[in-house]
């Protein structure tokens, strides 16, 4: 442990220190939280998340890689405290209106999914991150969740700024120091120093006082961390209120869960819940107004709405087709947006050059689609679509990118399934079948 560390957490907690470093020895613990929309949770659980009801403990970590219901989008393995964010929402946050929501520094996606889990239909979720290979990974966990209301963009913050005033949630889970991950990665231990510190409470009011000024009026913003110290958690807390403007927005959370409440913000200790160091803090906007920007120049950068022949051919793979608006790149590339939300979109689509809808339906040749990966995953798929069931072994080399043997499939394109979760898609030939598995998403390596 950094002896400048050491002495920052015996100020923070006095005598509790001695209980704070014994936790930082013991093994952390495993959590994941269920895709509700395609799953209802595991059969055995070591008990649940109490401030998040999807939320479950598992006694040991299995091999998630080799979980095919992980690849079919039926849970998230996310850090117990970072769900805390679910009970905040929940209070602050009307979640039955239709709502435009932004996950600023969204990768890997833990936080994304929660929010896309927990919002109407009827709402729209951007989940961005500016970090190339990080966005990667957040398209592709989200495809995963498959729900889709979703878009996602590549942007660094301050290329939001014409949507100032837009968004009725806005989520910044900063980049830190994360000195709440030491028992998780001790690497972390050996980059921590107070400069590092100083750092990133610099950034991280930077990328607030974006988040701030894109909030609509009455709009929440959530800033969360997975940090203790005062310099990234309770002064930039105190710096929204102060410089950008915003009010306190305290949350009730029961004295049985453990969770330590600060002056500004809520505290997470290892010592004192089953999960790792989390901070978060919540704000509003009072006043102000909501500024409404053309959607018309989202057409005039490279996109249009399909029509036509096309339409119909992409309306037969979606269970409500006609709830859904098509979206078309100069490439010939192909998604799918709820007409619910495609408002939202076009207009932060004027904007926003690098966004895109979560759900790529494919591309369409010689009148037929050639469906995408993500559209199997999307819990918008049409019921009626061709299915094969995968066990266990199947499904792993069919996630290897392997062709499972399977000579009695119909011809055509078939849904892979696994326990009844879409995996992916196999083409029947007749004789044999085809794994159109994306190739970005296969498993790596033997195990």
């Amino acid at each position: 442990m950094h002896p400048d560390f050491r002495i920052q957490m015996q100020a923070q907690l006095g005598a509790a220190f001695a209980d704070f470093a014994d936790a930082l020895t013991q093994p952390a613990p495993v959590s994941i939280r269920a895709n509700r929309h395609k799953w209802t949770g595991p059969a055995q659980h070591d008990g649940q998340v109490p401030w998040c009801k999807n939320g479950y403990y598992l006694a040991e970590r299995p091999p998630f890689t080799l979980d095919p219901l992980l690849h079919a989008g039926a849970y998230y393995v996310q850090e117990a405290s970072s769900m805390s964010i679910a009970h905040a929402l929940r209070q602050l946050v009307d979640l039955e209106n239709p709502l435009l929501a932004l996950d600023l520094a969204a990768a890997p996606g833990g936080k994304s999914t929660l929010l896309a889990g927990m919002l109407s239909a009827d709402s729209l979720l951007i989940a961005n991150e500016v970090i190339r290979n990080r966005y990667q990974a957040l398209r592709h966990n989200l495809a995963r969740w498959g729900l889709p209301n979703v878009a996602v963009s590549q942007h660094d913050p301050e290329d939001f700024a014409p949507l100032a005033g837009s968004f009725d949630l806005v989520l910044v889970d900063a980049p830190c120091s994360g000195e709440g991950l030491f028992r998780k990665d001790p690497d972390a231990q050996k980059e921590w120093s107070p400069a590092q510190v100083g750092f990133c409470a610099a950034r991280q009011r930077r990328i607030l006082a974006q988040a701030a000024a894109l909030m609509a009026p009455g709009g929440v913003l959530v800033y969360s961390t997975c940090t203790y110290n005062d310099e990234e958690n309770a002064a930039n807390a105190a710096w929204l209120q102060e410089v950008a403007g915003l009010e306190y927005a305290p949350v009730n959370w029961p004295s049985e869960w453990g969770v330590e409440e600060r002056r500004w913000g809520y505290q997470f200790y290892p010592h004192r819940v089953r999960g790792e160091g989390f901070y978060v803090a919540c704000f509003r906007r009072v006043g102000g107004g909501r500024l409404a920007v053309g959607g018309g120049r989202a057409v005039a950068r490279g996109g249009r709405w399909a029509v036509g022949s096309g339409r119909e051919v992409l309306e037969r793979w979606l269970e409500d087709g006609g709830d859904f608006g098509f979206w078309q790149n100069k490439q010939g590339g192909l998604w799918a947006l709820p007409r619910a939300v495609e408002g939202y979109f076009v207009e932060a689509a004027g904007v926003l050059r690098r966004m895109e809808p979560i759900l790529e339906m494919g591309e369409i040749k010689g009148g037929d689609l050639i469906p995408a990966g993500a559209l199997a995953l999307s819990t918008a798929l049409a019921k009626a679509i061709p299915a094969t069931a995968l066990d266990r072994e199947q499904a792993i080399r069919f996630l290897r990118k392997e062709d499972p043997q399977l000579p009695d499939a119909p011809k055509g394109w078939l849904a892979a399934q696994y326990e009844g979760h879409t995996l992916g898609w196999l083409k029947g030939l007749g004789n044999r079948v085809n794994n159109y598995f994306p190739k970005e998403w296969r498993i790596l390596g033997r195990f």
